[in-house]
């Protein structure tokens, strides 16, 4: 079955950064869009950043000239570089893998990433 499982969180300081893994295994189906999401506790879930399989990429207003997003099509793995890091990244960030169709759409179980000011 299809697995899509997210690494690297942790703890960092304020200004420090981090790297995330999005690794998706068991894909039967061809992935447009990988891309990562964050939760904080007691907001909804935004977008991050997503890239298409054809290399296009959209990153959410909070988090433009600080993170970038990057892809390895061949090994269906999708990488998030956190840089300038604040407080307010604090949250739990979701790799999703989606295809064309609608309900082709699989997220992992997220990793922490905790920024301490």
């Amino acid at each position: 079955q299809v697995q899509v499982v997210e690494s690297g969180g942790g703890l960092v300081q304020a200004g420090g950064s981090l790297r995330l893994s999005c690794a998706a295994s068991g894909v039967f189906f061809p992935i447009n869009v990988m891309g990562w999401y964050r939760q904080a506790p007691g907001k909804q879930r935004e977008l991050v950043a997503s890239m298409t399989t054809g290399g296009s990429i959209n990153y959410g207003d909070s988090v433009k000239g600080r993170f970038a997003i990057s892809r390895d099509n061949a090994k269906n793995t999708a990488y998030l570089q956190m840089n300038s890091l604040t407080a307010e990244d604090t949250a739990v960030y979701y790799c999703r893998v989606s295809g064309n169709g609608a309900g082709v759409d699989y997220w992992g179980t997220g990793t922490l990433v905790t920024v301490s000011s």
